[in-house]
């Protein structure tokens, strides 16, 4: 498994990799603009041609560009659609050009349903995939199942990949939106039924990445409320999903609050890495011998 965090891009794109190895990451997830506007960053192409090639020299061997909260694939508004695939269009080429993997979450049909918001949705995956790097992936993102959003469960992300048909879409799972959505990640039994439906219903092979949150909301609760390690509701037993057998090849990127509230530091990622060995010693204890 490849420890990783969300880490700031402030001040340019590349600013990412010494941060991402000062917390001991192997792996990276950024924001390529501001999550709290429409308008892009415009990014020096000298830059984004450099990212790969510095990333890979300090040991970064996974990046992922997280587009913007606002998307919304399903929406009936025409000036909200129409912002919503510029945005993800303009994410997915960034990410292109810097070699990383785009990830997103699909939006809310607000009551209209799934089914009727489905051709919207796939016009506009159509439009990012267009501008989909060769080796890159686009990831959608499951949500905690909050009011009408897209993504609660393995069946609507499957439906949606499905409805692509294209061979590199895939899922990103984040841990706390499982768990607030009813799988208990702290239960050996729940951690390998999930398993088995994302098998099943989408492929292990389009699982590509996990994002690693601790909940300080109920599990059912379909409350999105990230915790730190180890101080949330999963706590040490988020180490039974962690170390899982058919995971172990996935970068697990925190999104944690961070003890100061400005993101996961390197205790976190420390943390992490705790939970994850520990979760892994209680296997090969209780595997036959």
């Amino acid at each position: 498994m490849l420890y990783g965090a969300h880490v700031s891009a402030g001040g340019g794109l590349l600013n990412a990799i010494p941060r991402a190895v000062e917390l001991g990451c192997g792996a990276l997830q950024v924001f390529t603009q501001s999550s709290r506007m429409w308008k892009p960053t415009q990014h020096d192409p000298a830059d984004l041609a450099r990212f790969a090639p510095l990333a890979a020299e300090a040991g970064i061997r996974y990046s992922l560009c997280h587009a913007i909260y606002f998307i919304n694939l399903a929406s009936q508004d025409e000036e909200i659609y129409g912002k919503s695939l510029a945005s993800l269009t303009t994410t997915v080429r960034v990410a292109a050009a810097i070699g990383a993997d785009t990830c997103f979450h699909v939006g809310s049909h607000r009551g209209a349903g799934l089914d009727a918001t489905m051709p919207r949705i796939r016009a506009g995956l159509e439009a990012a995939l267009e501008v989909l790097g060769d080796d890159c992936w686009l990831l959608l993102e499951n949500s905690a199942g909050a009011g009408d959003t897209i993504g609660r469960d393995v069946a609507e992300l499957a439906r949606v990949i499905e409805a692509t048909g294209h061979p590199r879409v895939g899922i990103c799972i984040d841990t706390c939106h499982i768990y607030v959505s009813g799988v208990d990640l702290c239960d050996a039994d729940a951690v390998d039924r999930f398993v088995a439906e994302v098998s099943g219903a989408i492929g292990l092979d389009r699982l590509r990445a996990l994002h690693v949150n601790d909940t300080a909301a109920p599990i059912g609760s379909n409350r999105d409320r990230h915790a730190n390690m180890l101080e949330g509701l999963m706590g040490e037993g988020m180490g039974v999903f962690l170390s899982h057998p058919a995971l172990q090849h996935l970068p697990a990127i925190l999104e944690t609050p961070g003890p100061e509230g400005k993101g996961s530091d390197r205790e976190e990622v420390e943390r992490l890495r705790r939970v994850h060995e520990a979760g892994l010693a209680v296997r090969r204890s209780a595997a036959p011998r």
